[in-house]
């Protein structure tokens, strides 16, 4: 019996990254986990052998109707959805300064980065407060605390989930619901592997114990923050940059 048997955890951007990573680990623990992405293909070989464990869901998470749809769906399915955890995400065009940021990219990089956690959270916490109890984990970044030259887009989309989990945090304090951020530095992912290398180094010479963080380590840090035991830490961005941000 795993620390979550029995709950149902809904991940998005669970076909790679730290969104697969943590899919992987709660179904170790126990855990359904209902697994949103837009690329099927990718969620098709990700879980090809976890079965009924995972329900898999190509889903454009920037479509609200279609968020509300899936919800409610996956509510009728199971009767509960005890976790969210927000890990869709894109970097968007980098290495590019402010006056020359595309307002179309700027647009595209909120209505996932940002928009998406606003969605899933709005769709899932009514059944969250009839249960009296949830777990929320939306996924910021230490470009939303500082900000990354050249990523206006995305540290200002991540800076925005910041201070939308500072309010959920508050305004379900008293239900037994918990909203949380986690702030990684560096995770070595397709992610960040698809940024130019020049873009990746300066993020890495920033954090004082000169390397990345490993998805173990993120998985780890994301797994408390959901679990039952995190039941006094609420609206708060857990950091996991090697002692970059010590706020």
């Amino acid at each position: 019996m795993g620390t979550f048997s029995g709950q149902v955890a809904l991940v998005t951007g669970a076909a790679s990254g730290i969104g697969l990573a943590i899919s992987r680990k709660l179904l170790e623990e126990g855990a359904k986990v209902v697994a949103y992405d837009i690329n099927k293909t990718a969620l098709d070989e990700a879980f090809a052998s976890y079965g009924a464990t995972v329900k898999i869901v190509a889903i454009d998470l920037t479509q609200q109707d279609q968020v509300n749809a899936s919800v409610d769906e996956v509510i009728a399915e199971y009767g509960r959805i005890d976790m969210l955890i927000n890990c869709a995400g894109i970097t968007g065009i980098t290495n590019t300064k402010s006056h020359e940021v595309c307002p179309e990219n700027l647009q595209k990089v909120f209505e996932l980065n940002f928009m998406s956690s606003f969605y899933t959270a709005r769709a899932v916490l009514p059944q969250m407060l009839k249960a009296n109890y949830g777990r929320i984990l939306h996924m910021a970044s230490v470009a939303g605390k500082e900000g990354n030259a050249g990523m206006l887009a995305y540290s200002s989309s991540k800076a925005a989930v910041i201070g939308m989990t500072k309010v959920q945090g508050k305004e379900y304090a008293e239900t037994g619901i918990t909203v949380n951020a986690m702030a990684p530095a560096v995770i070595r992912t397709p992610l960040v592997d698809a940024m130019p290398e020049a873009q990746v180094k300066y993020m890495t010479d920033k954090i004082p114990m000169k390397r990345c963080g490993t998805l173990d380590e993120a998985v780890n840090m994301a797994l408390y923050i959901v679990s039952p035991q995190n039941s006094f830490t609420t609206g708060f961005t857990f950091d996991l940059t090697g002692g970059r941000a010590t706020y």
